[in-house]
């Protein structure tokens, strides 16, 4: 039996004891990620197919899906290609920038916060 058992009385509390406190119990809630727009923007050289091809690939978007935002960008001037997490949002503006570069062609990818 140790020392601390045989006298009740001293097993009290001291509140003047620095380890005594109080146990607050934190409620560990995770933030969810900052969204991000995917955008393409209009140019005039770009071909259309190529925008579609590139929504298709990189985007993963149906044909009818990939030809409705390519008439958005050649009509407004821009298009939502997708709203992504920041990390997946530079990877896809990358990978459009690339493939545009690497056919020739000038089309322009930006992301914004959703």
């Amino acid at each position: 039996m140790s020392e601390r058992d045989k006298n009740p009385k001293d097993n009290d509390l001291d509140p003047d004891d620095p380890q005594t406190g109080v146990v607050e119990k934190t409620d560990a809630r995770t933030k969810r990620p900052s969204l991000y727009k995917v955008i393409l923007l209009n140019d005039d050289y770009t071909p259309m197919e190529f925008v579609v091809h590139l929504l298709r690939g990189v985007f993963h978007r149906s044909e009818e899906e990939a030809v409705h935002i390519m008439l958005q960008v050649h009509q407004d001037g821009a298009g939502i290609c997708g709203v992504y997490s920041f990390e997946v949002a530079e990877t896809k503006v990358g990978q459009v920038i690339s493939a545009a570069r690497s056919s020739e062609h000038p089309l322009q990818c930006t992301m914004e916060k959703a």
